[in-house]
């Protein structure tokens, strides 16, 4: 699609300026005369080439499904409010964005289909929300559903951020600390005894010390390559398949990591049933949310018995990747008739137990990093001490 910057008038002879995003001149035209108005001019808009490119992250998402639901729970149509929203939107990207997305659905495209057109930017959960909420007719209840949800998924990003700048904290001081006890520390020792006397642990280590202060670059590079093959080894299926299933079944690291899980897919799974979206559709999206293939891969088993006609709380039971006590508490919704209500309190419960396990999965790594500090100092300094005693020998025997 490219951008045209035109000239149009309308019946009464109004001169009116825009710009429009068609395939050609051609199609620009017919556009221009569905809204009644007649091409005087038009030209390709500087940058037409380029897309609007932003994307909404979580704590965006829920500002604007905050907005939209109040305005429509106050009686606005859709086409006010986002007329509204991206009149008040601050940020360039996410106005050019929110601009598109109202002109489209002024000129009679629904809000789904509006959202559609710009679907990297927003995520692929809010577009089935949206589209149930606009099928039921209860688009601002399910905005405000939304809203809670982003907000929910928000605090949790936050959590773990604030949670992790300890650690980050950490070990940059700890590579720091190493690369200056070999780059500056460890040489003043050096002429302290000959080397053909030296001990093995400190020949090593002023050999190590040597080679960071001559050839630091050799490791920069190894650095680098490690960093691009775990990058390209994640993008590779059967790898990253392993890898996940690895992290969900690490003794300690897998149960934090699992009760994560189960916070983020009661949530969704809560939203989009209450939604009125069919329970497979409900089971395909609410897997993706978790961004584990090891998962989406299970999830195909249980989608699959699900259609034949098993209870959901016995197919997610068989891929034994969630706690019995989650699954219990879907076949008691299951059982009584009340999914929704049951799994939207299961997501409040499990959310609470997800952020209490994002606490305790950072804190694991402050005690290894320390003792990785503390294991580094003391390597240094089983180097150092013979050289240091040989020294004080020496001057003994003087």
């Amino acid at each position: 699609m490219k951008k045209f910057s035109y000239v149009a008038k309308d019946t009464s002879g109004k001169t009116i300026k825009g710009v429009y995003e068609a395939e050609d001149e051609q199609e620009l035209r017919e556009k221009i005369h569905e809204q009644g108005l007649f091409l005087v001019s038009s030209a390709a808009a500087l940058g037409s080439t380029k897309k609007s490119a932003h994307r909404f992250n979580t704590k965006e998402m829920a500002y604007c499904c905050r907005q939209l639901a109040a305005m429509m729970t106050s009686g606005l149509t859709i086409v006010k409010a986002l007329d509204i929203l991206y009149k008040e939107e601050e940020n360039k990207g996410a106005k050019i964005v929110w601009r598109e997305v109202y002109d489209e659905v002024q000129k009679g495209e629904s809000f789904t289909g509006a959202l559609e057109m710009k679907k990297g930017c927003f995520p692929d959960f809010f577009i089935s929300m949206v589209d149930a909420g606009e099928m039921s007719g209860n688009l601002d209840i399910t905005l405000q559903r939304l809203s809670d949800y982003y907000a929910n998924s928000n605090k949790l990003n936050n959590k773990v951020k604030g949670a992790m700048t300890y650690p980050i904290i950490l070990g940059v001081l700890c590579v720091a600390m190493v690369i200056g006890m070999f780059t500056f520390i460890m040489p003043i020792f050096a002429g302290l005894m000959e080397e053909d006397k030296m001990p093995g642990l400190s020949k090593a280590l002023f050999a190590f010390s040597d080679f960071l202060k001559a050839r630091w670059y050799i490791l920069l590079g190894v650095l680098i390559f490690i960093i691009g093959a775990w990058i390209y080894a994640m993008k590779v299926p059967s790898v990253r398949l392993k890898y996940d299933y690895i992290k969900i079944k690490m003794p300690a690291v897998g149960k934090l990591m699992v009760k994560i899980y189960e916070g983020r897919f009661a949530r969704t799974l809560s939203s989009l049933y209450s939604s009125g979206i069919p329970m497979v559709e409900c089971l395909e999206r609410s897997s993706r949310i978790l961004q584990n293939s090891y998962v989406d891969k299970m999830f195909i088993q249980v989608v699959d018995e699900v259609k034949q006609g098993s209870p959901l709380s016995q197919a997610l039971a068989k891929t034994e990747i969630f706690e019995g006590m989650f699954t219990s508490i879907i076949f008691v919704g299951e059982e009584s008739g009340a999914l929704d209500e049951i799994l939207e309190k299961a997501a409040d419960y499990y959310e609470e137990e997800a952020d209490a396990a994002v606490t305790r999965l950072v804190g694991l790594l402050e005690p290894l990093l320390i003792v990785f500090m503390g294991a580094c100092i003391g390597l240094c300094l089983a180097g150092i001490f013979p050289l240091l005693y040989g020294s004080l020998e020496g001057l003994e025997n003087q």
